[in-house]
């Protein structure tokens, strides 16, 4: 056989796939495109979940730290932490003894009651300010408001309206003209402003409707002049709930945990125990994601505090988060 002949040979021999083949070729193709999607479908819903969670847990970090910095503070009066010791500030039966140009929106005494840097309510929202948003506060949940002094000396404002605090080691006054008040020097005293916090749960936040939110009424300055504005802290906080460790017998250590408003922290009350100081603070947190998430059904019982929240039964994740806060100027 020539060479040409042979050519011709091989080329007639050639043939495509058979239809068995390309079936086989389909199908095997086919479940590999299937186990791909199916990977790709569960990779993207665990992306999904774990971003769900970071994000509850990021609310629940960013709102337990705020809170914290303000209970870790308080009773921190500048260069001393007796609130006993600062003249100007609100007694027994006189909310304002020095007619100071104090904010009284949320009560005569809200921002100068320096003898109890954190109080509370509990189950309720009791200040004389509302709330702020549509639906009011939350219902269930508490409120806790802590008085402290600036960490840093901010100077004197020079100007009046702005109150603030002059210590010494051993004493200290509210003021609110701007200059520097009678008695004292510079070299031997510092000026801080006085910062008052009042957090609480809303039913709605501003930015995200329909979304409960960690708000606070807080003292800021407008203008040079002490007032009380509302600020969203968190949106996505569902229910906060306190307790405080109080030492009852001056001995620098806690006797009982109460709720906020307990008898024994209330003056004037039958249950008041003069002296009764609050050591450290529980806080409970329940934290929620802003939108639905499919496939997920919240069963869990909620039980933060003295509370009973039950289950929710929603396709909405939730995180409850606690922590207990030693308040670093408490101890005598």
């Amino acid at each position: 056989m020539t060479y040409q002949e042979n050519k011709i040979t091989l080329i007639t021999k050639q043939s495509g796939m058979t239809l068995v083949e390309l079936l086989v070729a389909l199908a095997i193709g086919s479940f590999l495109m299937i186990g791909a999607v199916q990977v790709y479908n569960q990779s993207r819903q665990a992306f999904i979940i774990n971003e769900s969670i970071a994000r509850v847990q990021e609310t629940a970090q960013f709102a337990m730290d705020t809170i914290e910095s303000d209970l870790r503070m308080a009773s921190n009066w500048g260069r001393h932490s007796r609130g006993t010791a600062i003249e100007g500030a609100s007694v027994l039966g006189n909310a304002n003894p020095n007619g100071l140009a104090a904010p009284a929106a949320c009560g005569a005494d809200w921002a100068l009651d320096l003898s109890r840097p954190v109080v509370g309510t509990n189950n309720a929202y009791a200040l004389n300010c509302p709330a702020t948003g549509t639906g009011g506060a939350q219902a269930n949940s508490d409120v806790v408001t802590t008085r402290r002094a600036t960490v840093a000396p901010t100077g004197l404002s020079g100007a009046a309206g702005r109150l603030q605090i002059q210590s010494t080691r051993i004493q200290g006054t509210l003021f609110d003209t701007g200059v520097l008040p009678p008695g004292y020097t510079v070299a031997d005293s510092a000026t801080h402003d006085l910062l008052v916090n009042s957090y609480y749960v809303a039913a709605s936040s501003a930015l995200i409707p329909g979304v409960p939110t960690l708000r606070r009424k807080s003292l800021v300055q407008v203008g040079g002049v002490s007032t009380i504005a509302d600020q969203e802290v968190a949106p996505g906080v569902e229910n906060m709930q306190l307790q405080f460790g109080v030492d009852v017998d001056d001995d620098n250590t806690v006797d009982r945990y109460v709720n906020p408003g307990d008898a024994i922290l209330t003056p004037g009350s039958a249950g008041y125990i003069p002296g009764s100081r609050v050591l450290t603070a529980r806080v409970w947190l329940v934290v929620r994601g802003i939108t639905l998430e499919n496939g997920l059904n919240d069963l869990v019982n909620y039980a933060p505090g003295d509370v009973a929240l039950g289950t929710y039964n929603d396709s909405i994740r939730r995180m409850q988060v606690s922590k207990t806060i030693l308040l670093r100027n408490a101890r005598s």
